[in-house]
């Protein structure tokens, strides 16, 4: 099959050419369109169902809410793990479903069992609802938004009503969560003492306040070929509206809402707060939407925040610097463009040094890009992006790539070589040799290929997440081998062919390059010497394959190599039971600290949660995202002087990493941490007492 391929091509040269060139193009523009990401989509489909429950305690969430839907949802078909979390005033159950389904159908499935668990709640609790289809790891942008001059109230008004809608209209963004400033609120406060003189009930009041805003229907009218909609304007306006509205008659005359209440415009309760410099600020949370390109969404997102910086007020500070996940895809893409970039520039100087003729190394050098093109052609028509893994599989193909072409060109250019210093009657045509010389080691080049391609296949046999991470490093690598040997067999012979027939050309290097002959003649000097001690090379042989064994046994094992992503993730814990003002102030604390650091310029707090979030946590904790730029110190003394800074707070627990290494780590185990214990049980007390002796036990570690 092989040798028919290479008879076809080296007989339609200028086709092989041709469809060289097209698929060029069609790599470049394919590369250009294709979705770029961090990491493969590590996500399993998951569906969060998110209850608000206001009022209620950790305890009767769990037990009145968590455990009504967590039963309900049990059993369902195609669920491989179901988690919870249950905290004052909300309930978050995530419900993990086995890769490859269909997320609608996931959402389908889970919404038809939620009516049993809704049947079975509290009244005063909220009705469960579906996040919108993200995850952790779609967390792409955070933006502060902060004043001098405007109220926290207003800044908050901005965003939920001018802000967050302009964000949630670019294709591609799925959620926005707005934490920070004053929750505006019409609040009406009732008057225990005025409600008894009127004899007025809570009950009431709260009816009364209801229908006051409300629009009555009154049909349509009618009248002179035209029709009109008729309707009682009761919708409210203004606090007066409310003030003037009617609780109850007696007699003659009407009680009003403000005979027994003072209404005036408030702050919501709140559950999360957040800040930037120190400052109170409104954070901004923007999630995207599954398989949309992450660099191009963040650049619509800019283009909108800078549109919509010359219609808000001037006095407004928008800061979209926060947290960019683009910027570490950036960093990480460039990263791999120059280690493919230097990989192909020693590659050609090896390439040189070894042929000392151009034409052989620039027919070796066109199986990278080629092989790599084809390799992006492939993987976009199997629906993959290209992420680190995928280029990575590519980086460490570089060597590879060229080492069939190679064998390919230095045995042609050989026989071509031979072929010219025959005698004139004894020449064959420059095809026949080109043709025999590939035949010639074309089985030991595919042999040797196979044998590669099969060391990667273990890692299909990888199941979950790591099976998600590594596959696409995988095809990408055996991808880009297996275009290599197809080059080899059609592109390679057709350009030597070409290249290198000319027969002053091949009569100068008869012998070959000097460093080829020196080479040869040390080999050759060499050999004997081994052979003659061949004991000895095998034992030295078995005792280093012994010693790398012991040594890869001692090292450490990770999920994920240590990145350098350029920003901080503070997680800052107190004690339960702390208020969110005196959780704010130790926030405030740790944001000062951290600007104290040069390498550190902004620093952003979210303290709680917000409305709908699923990143749920208590008033205790504290999220602080800090971009960091090193100079002359490495990451780890900088870690460590974080660390020193911040062990100087008491009650506070610090855990530091970084933005997509704690999105990695809460989605493998709903926990912040690096490393984390799970104890199961029914008995919260018990559960606690283990919890404390496990503590006591690991943190002398």
């Amino acid at each position: 099959m092989l040798s028919y391929i290479l008879d076809i091509s080296l007989k339609n040269r200028f086709l092989v050419l041709f469809l060289s060139l097209i698929l060029i193009i069609t790599g470049i523009y394919l590369l250009r369109e294709m979705e770029i990401d961090v990491f493969p989509d590590l996500t399993a489909p998951t569906v969060t169902v998110i209850t608000e429950a206001h009022g209620l305690e950790a305890v009767e969430v769990e037990r009145l809410v968590t455990y009504y839907l967590e039963t309900a949802i049990n059993g369902s078909p195609g669920v491989r793990r179901l988690r919870s979390s249950s905290m004052t005033g909300v309930s978050i159950v995530w419900v993990e479903f086995e890769w490859g389904i269909d997320i609608y159908r996931a959402r389908q499935i889970v919404s038809e069992r939620l009516p049993l668990a809704s049947a079975k709640l509290p009244i005063e609790v909220g009705k469960p609802l579906l996040a919108p289809i993200s995850s952790i790891m779609g967390e792409i942008m955070l933006i502060g938004l902060q004043s001098d001059s405007i109220s926290p109230m207003e800044v908050r008004v901005l965003a939920d009503w001018e802000i967050v809608p302009r964000i949630k209209s670019v294709s591609g963004v799925a959620h926005v969560i707005a934490i920070g400033g004053e929750f505006k609120q019409y609040q009406v406060l009732a008057d225990p003492l005025k409600m008894k003189h009127y004899n007025v009930s809570l009950k009431e009041l709260q009816m009364a306040v209801a229908n006051t805003n409300q629009n009555g229907s009154g049909g349509f009218l009618n009248q002179y070929g035209k029709q009109y909609l008729i309707k009682a304007q009761g919708k409210v306006r203004n606090l007066d509206d409310i003030r003037n509205g009617t609780v109850k008659e007696e007699g003659v005359s009407l009680i009003r809402v403000k005979d027994i209440a003072e209404v005036k415009i408030g702050i919501a309760d709140k559950i999360g707060d957040a800040s930037l410099n120190i400052q109170p600020a409104v954070v901004l949370v923007i999630f995207k939407q599954p398989h949309t390109n992450t660099l191009i969404l963040t650049t619509e997102i800019s283009e909108l925040v800078t549109n919509l910086e010359k219609i808000l007020p001037s006095n407004l500070e928008i800061n979209s610097n926060i947290f960019q996940q683009a910027d570490f895809i950036n960093s990480s893409i460039n990263n791999l463009q120059r280690t493919l970039l230097e990989g192909a520039f020693f590659v050609s100087i090896v390439l040189f040094i070894f042929l000392m003729d151009w034409r052989t190394t620039i027919i070796s050098l066109l199986a990278i890009p080629i092989s790599l093109l084809m390799s992006i052609i492939v993987l976009y028509n199997l629906g993959f992006t290209i992420n680190t893994m995928s280029l990575g599989g590519m980086a460490i193909a570089i060597g590879a790539l060229v080492d069939d072409a190679i064998i390919d060109v230095e045995n042609v250019f050989k026989r071509l070589r031979e072929n010219a210093h025959k005698p004139k009657s004894e020449q064959i045509p420059i095809l026949k040799v080109v043709y025999e010389a590939s035949i010639e080691i074309r089985s030991s080049i595919i042999i040797a290929t196979i044998i590669i391609i099969v060391s990667f296949i273990p890692l299909f046999f990888l199941s979950g997440i790591e099976g998600r991470l590594l596959q696409p490093l995988g095809i990408s690598f055996i991808i880009s081998l297996a275009a290599s040997l197809l080059v080899a067999i059609t592109l390679t012979p057709v350009l030597s062919s070409y290249l290198l027939g000319q027969e002053k050309v091949l009569k100068d290097k008869k012998q070959g390059s000097w460093l080829e002959k020196k080479l040869r003649m040390s080999y050759r000097n060499t050999l004997p010497f081994l052979l003659n001690r061949a004991w000895l090379i095998v034992s030295l042989t078995a005792i280093g394959f012994g010693y790398c064994i012991y040594l890869a046994s001692g090292l450490g094992r990770s999920f994920l190599p240590e990145f350098n992503e350029g920003s901080l993730v503070i997680s800052a814990t107190a004690k339960p039971g702390i208020s969110l003002e005196e959780s704010n102030k130790i926030g405030k604390q740790i944001e000062a600290l951290l600007l104290e650091m040069p390498e550190i310029g902004i620093v952003s707090r979210r303290t709680g949660r917000a409305e709908s979030d699923e990143h749920a946590q208590g008033v205790n904790a504290s999220e602080i995202d800090a971009p960091f730029t090193l100079k002359d110190e490495t990451k780890e003394y900088f870690y460590d002087r974080v660390r020193e800074k911040l062990n100087t707070l008491p009650g506070v627990n610090i855990v530091l990493g970084q933005p997509i290494a704690h999105r990695i780590d809460h989605m493998l185990s709903g926990s912040r941490a690096n490393i984390a214990v799970k104890i199961f049980g029914s008995d919260l007390g018990k559960l606690y007492t283990i919890g404390k002796d496990i503590k006591s036990y690991t943190e002398n570690i």
